[in-house]
C-alpha cells in the first residue's frame, strides 16, 4: 500500500494520470475506467511497468518478488517463513526510503519516524528450526518453492545486491558515552562505501557481507559432465584442459586454492563446499557452445586452435 501511494504520488507530481484507459471509447467522451464514481488507479504492479519501463534494477525485482510473494500467502499465516524474507523485506522498506526522498525531498524522510525492528532472542533453538522446516512442507511448500524459483532466477548481481535483498550481521556496538539521538544501529552501504572504509570496518569485524548464489532450480554439473556437453555441440575437439583455460579467461571461478574458493559468477559456476569442488551451470554450457563456435574466439579464449572433429 505504502510503495503503491508514492507511484501514485509520483505521477500526480509530473501530472500523469496513473488511471486505467478504457478501450475502444471515443476520445472527446470519458476516457478512464470508474469504480464506484471514481477513476480506477493502477495497482502496484502496473505502476511498476509505467515507472521502470524496460529497466530491471534490483529495486524493481525485489518489488516484483513481494508482490508475487503476497499473491502466494494470500491470507495464510506462515511465520516459519519469516526469518528467511527478511533479507527482501528490509531492502523494501529502505528503498522506498531511498525513492520517497530523491522524488520530494528529505523532509519527508521516514527516519525519524521508524526504527530497527527489535529481536527477542539472540538465538534460535535447534527444536524451532526442525519444526519451522518440518512446516515448510506443509502449508508453506507453495510459498517456499515460489521464493526458490524466483530467487534461482535472478543473475548474481541482482541477488547480491542490497537493493533487492537487504542482509547483515548485527555485531554488539560499546561505547563509554553515546547521546540520546544517537542510532544504536549504523547502516553501512557496502556498494558505496571507499575501499579505506571497507579496510578499516573488516579490521573491526562490524562488516560482514553475506553471499547469495543463485543454484535454485538450476541444473549443476561436474567438469567432466560440463565438458561432455559442451564438446557435443562444438565443431571442435574439446577437453577439461581447454575447459580449465576457459573458466580462467572469463574469470567464472577462483584458482585452486584460493583463500575465498566460493567467489564464483554465481550465473555460471557455484562452489560446492561438501565436495570441495566446482559445478558448473546450464547458462555456462551455452556460453562456451556460442563463444567457441567460432574458430577465432576458440583461439583467443583457450590459447589453442581448434581442431576439427
Amino acid at each position: 500500500m505504502a510503495w503503491t501511494a508514492l507511484f501514485h504520488a509520483i505521477y500526480y507530481k509530473r501530472r500523469v494520470k496513473p488511471w486505467y484507459k478504457k478501450k475502444g471509447v471515443n476520445p472527446k467522451g470519458d476516457r478512464y475506467v470508474h469504480v464506484d464514481g471514481d477513476p480506477k488507479h493502477w495497482e502496484l504492479s502496473e505502476c511498476i511497468k509505467q515507472y521502470f519501463g524496460a529497466n530491471n534494477p534490483p529495486e524493481r525485482k525485489n518489488l516484483e518478488f513481494l508482490i508475487g510473494l503476497r499473491n502466494k500467502i494470500e491470507h495464510r499465516l506462515v511465520p516459519e517463513l519469516d526469518a528467511g524474507l527478511y533479507g527482501e523485506c528490509q531492502a523494501a522498506l529502505l528503498n522506498l526510503e531511498d525513492l520517497l526522498t530523491s522524488e520530494f525531498g528529505l523532509r519527508y524522510a521516514l527516519a525519524e519516524q521508524l526504527a530497527v525492528s527489535l529481536q527477542f532472542t539472540r538465538l534460535i533453538p535447534s527444536e524451532k528450526k526442525k519444526a519451522a522446516k518440518e512446516l515448510a512442507k506443509g502449508a508453506a511448500k507453495g510459498v517456499k518453492e515460489y521464493v526458490e524459483k524466483f530467487r534461482g532466477g535472478l543473475p548474481s548481481s541482482t541477488l547480491n545486491s542490497i537493493k533487492y535483498s537487504f542482509n547483515v550481521f548485527l555485531v554488539p556496538k560499546v561505547a563509554n558515552k553515546k547521546d540520546l539521538a544517537d542510532a544504536s544501529v549504523e547502516f553501512v552501504k557496502i556498494d558505496e562505501a571507499s575501499k579505506e572504509e571497507l579496510e578499516r570496518l573488516e579490521k573491526l569485524n562490524i562488516l560482514i557481507r553475506e553471499k547469495h548464489i543463485p543454484i535454485a532450480n538450476l541444473d549443476l554439473h561436474k567438469p567432466t559432465q560440463a565438458v561432455a556437453k559442451i564438446r557435443a555441440d562444438l565443431p571442435f575437439k574439446f577437453n577439461v584442459s581447454l575447459h580449465t583455460a576457459a573458466w580462467h579467461y572469463f574469470k567464472v571461478r577462483p584458482k585452486t586454492g584460493a583463500p575465498k574458493p566460493d567467489a564464483t559468477d554465481g550465473k555460471y559456476c557455484v562452489y560446492d563446499t561438501a565436495h570441495n569442488d566446482y559445478l558448473y551451470t546450464e547458462a555456462w554450457i551455452a556460453k562456451l557452445v556460442k563463444e567457441l563456435s567460432d574458430a577465432q574466439a576458440f583461439k583467443t579464449i583457450t590459447g589453442m586452435p581448434g581442431v576439427p572433429k
